[in-house]
């Protein structure tokens, strides 16, 4: 009797709108069913890696700045030489020295 009152009270809290007892099939078609369609486009693999050691040929920038400077969103060297001082000294691992290394390649 207190097995019955607690499932039922359960179930008036908690208000599942499938039972535990079955399996969750109907959605998952559901999800199928809403799936975006895939765009025509190609699109070229990031390559980090690649663009990692692009960024070493800079003159001043090693291995460990090369990567701070990738993940801030520095992807190319372009990237980096364009770039304000402000937002190059916000990147850890680049100091004030590299920075005027940079800028004299302007």
């Amino acid at each position: 009797m207190i097995t019955k009152f607690l499932s039922k009270l359960k179930s008036i809290l908690f208000k599942s709108t499938v039972p535990a007892d079955k399996p969750l099939k109907k959605e998952k078609k559901a999800n199928k069913s809403a799936k975006t369609p895939k765009s025509k486009t190609k699109t070229k693999p990031v390559n980090s890696k690649k663009n990692i050691e692009t960024l070493t040929t800079l003159p001043g920038v090693g291995a460990k700045s090369a990567k701070a400077l990738y993940e801030a969103g520095f992807k190319t060297t372009k990237a980096v030489i364009a770039a304000d001082e402000k937002d190059l000294l916000a990147v850890s691992g680049v100091g004030i020295n590299l920075v005027k290394k940079l800028k004299k390649l302007k």
